[in-house]
């Protein structure tokens, strides 16, 4: 697991006390030793807004004798000082790589900004020529990158970030997963949400972490403030911001995932495709690598924690859906839409789906077919819901009791129906898709599907049973959004939220053991574990192609107070075995629409053979 703790820190400067200033540096090098990376802000040494005096021969020798102090002190992190340099009598703002008592290479900066209050260009000059050069007996140029194990660190200065054509996007093209800026960004209203939001969608456009540093109150206010922002981002996520505006050193620190990055650059972006350019890759000495990291996992990264947020995803996807199905009717002509209901989450939200269909065909909601099909299992609670619903949304509704018609079954192949066992409860899932099948045929219709992405990813579905139909509207939707996009919908059409309510607060189950009166005994998560735990694997199993020992250490991250590591490790194991021996039913399963990141449709985001070995996944659990 390659977890790197980044610092982001604005020191308290002494404006022009370079000797104080190496102090408090020193001192923060020390506070952050944990840290494979400290980047400071731009010009620290001395101070940004030195003006003149940057031409001074005494501020030359300080700034010189400053960084050999600082090389000196320096130890397993890299760390990352503003400095200005003389090159071939010329001045370059640069920043210093140092690690271990050495210089590793020293970064010069490509755009200098001269407009409004910066005049930089009456001291600098531009370093974005400076190519394959030495300075102080180490690299110099923009065209430098420092590796340490699967930390590969690219370094612009301030200006950088804002051009058209910022250097990082060069240097994460070229393999740097941790870009660095050191800045100096005065305040004014509104740019400090400007500038989050620039760090942020630039570690999303490099794919990549993005630390930032900026100077602090310490700089002259003769006609400016400066506030000491810092921040890091990550794949387009704010992971931590330090204080502004503060009189003392301040920071903030995150645990980067290199490995989550090398994915999402291989199976989710053209990163592959992007323009290349030649760098020198300086080798680092290994630096301090974190087994258990800092940092928030959400339990449950398919569900917004915002309602605001919530409400307007489960439009989005209640629209996609609906479209997506709307397409497909107009698509075949004009056929009836047949659909199996429980009276569970996943029929009801297919029919919820079916119905906003037609409105937007402007087709009958009587060309929906609602069968409900009660067995051995099925409660009174659920048979009433599924009429209600029916009833209520105005669908044509049939109900088909099939327990005689599998009895006789059960006598045709000899099966004792007093045995529970798979073949009595796959029985009524077949015989129902049957039924709705042969209810296609003579009405000229197609079969929806219900299914959802979770039982997808499990297989916890019959094969050639709820596995199969015409079209599968929540193919694409996770279990523990299903109810969330209901109950979006009981909020918006409240004729139907008491019967949607009561169809959200019943517990999952397949109903098809035989029901004890009106308790439901076969819940679905006491068989195959909670399904808000195979989300989180799911997400983080298939987006960042996580292996077991990290998916078990961050489900403890984000799940250690609800459950223990022996409980989190137990269904694990299942979803692993699980999802690895059912891709032969993903392999064939029907069309249905992608919502999310996460899809597993073996025409598109998911391909495996269903026949591969899990060992090797099983071992490292194990291990």
């Amino acid at each position: 697991m390659s977890f790197y703790r980044v610092a982001a820190v604005s020191p308290k400067l002494s404006l022009g006390d370079i000797a104080a200033n190496v102090a408090i540096i020193k001192e923060l090098m020390h506070t952050y030793k944990d840290a494979a990376v400290i980047v400071f802000p731009e010009l620290c040494i001395t101070g940004y807004t030195m003006g003149d005096l940057f031409l001074q021969q005494e501020v030359e020798k300080e700034v010189l004798a400053a960084i050999e102090e600082l090389k000196a002190a320096a130890m397993d992190s890299i760390v990352i000082i503003g400095a200005p340099l003389w090159f071939r009598q010329r001045l370059y703002n640069c920043a210093v790589i140092l690690q271990n008592g050495e210089i590793r290479g020293i970064v010069p900066k490509s755009y200098l900004p001269n407009y409004r209050e910066f005049y930089e260009m009456r001291w600098f000059v531009s370093g974005k020529e400076i190519h394959g050069e030495t300075l102080l007996g180490a690299p110099f140029g923009v065209d430098i990158l420092f590796q340490s194990g699967e930390l590969v660190v690219g370094v612009e200065i301030c200006e950088d970030l804002w051009s058209v054509i910022p250097p990082s996007l060069y240097q994460a093209a070229a393999g740097a997963n941790l870009i660095c800026n050191l800045s100096a960004s005065d305040e004014v209203v509104g740019k400090s949400a400007y500038r989050t939001e620039l760090v942020r969608t630039q570690s999303a456009r490099g794919v990549c972490a993005y630390a930032y540093a900026s100077s602090g109150v310490g700089e002259s206010s003769a006609d400016v403030c400066y506030s000491g922002a810092t921040l890091i981002a990550e794949n387009g996520a704010l992971l931590a911001q330090g204080e502004r505006f503060s009189f003392a050193s301040q920071g903030c620190i995150a645990d980067i995932d290199t490995a989550k990055l090398k994915n999402l650059r291989g199976t989710e972006t053209s990163y592959a495709q992007s323009e290349r350019r030649s760098f020198r890759i300086v080798a680092c000495a290994d630096v301090p690598v974190q087994k258990t990291p800092k940092r928030y996992y959400d339990p449950h990264p398919f569900v917004p924690g915002k309602k605001a947020d919530r409400d307007e995803r489960c439009k989005e996807i209640f629209s996609i859906q609906s479209s997506a199905l709307a397409r497909r009717i107009r698509q075949i002509g004009d056929p009836k839409l047949i659909i199996g209901i429980s009276g569970g989450l996943d029929s009801t939200l297919a029919l919820l789906v079916c119905v906003e269909a037609c409105e937007k065909l402007g087709k009958s909601r009587k060309d929906i077919i609602a069968v409900s099909m009660p067995g051995f299992g099925t409660t009174e609670g659920t048979r009433k819901s599924a009429k209600k619903l029916a009833t209520t949304l105005g669908v044509t509704f049939k109900e088909i009791d099939i327990v005689d018609t599998v009895k006789k079954h059960f006598a045709d192949i000899g099966h004792d129906e007093s045995v529970h066992d798979v073949t009595f409860e796959n029985a009524q899932a077949r015989y129902r898709t049957m039924v709705l099948m042969d209810l296609a045929n003579k009405l000229g219709g197609i079969v929806v599907g219900t299914g959802d992405l979770s039982e997808i990813a499990l297989g916890f579905n019959t094969y050639n049973g709820d596995h199969m139909a015409m079209y599968n509207v929540n193919a694409g939707v996770p279990k523990t959004l299903v109810k969330y996009v209901i109950a979006w919908v009981a909020s918006v059409k409240k004729d139907l939220s008491e019967t949607l309510t009561k169809i959200i607060e019943r517990p999952v189950s397949p109903e098809l053991l035989p029901a004890q009166g009106e308790k439901i005994v076969q819940k679905t998560e006491e068989i195959i574990g909670p399904y808000e735990l195979h989300d989180f694997f799911l997400y983080h199993f298939v987006k960042y192609g996580a292996e077991p020992k990290k998916l078990l250490m961050i489900a403890k991250l984000a799940f250690g107070k609800k459950y223990s590591e022996e409980t989190i490790k137990k269904w694990l194991k299942v979803f692993i075995k699980r999802f690895f021996a059912n891709q032969f039913k993903r392999d064939a399963m029907p069309d249905g629409v992608k919502v999310g990141t996460i899809a597993l449709s073996p025409r598109g985001d998911w391909r495996m053979p269903s026949d591969v070995n899990v060992a090797m996944w099983l071992k490292e659990l194990k291990e």
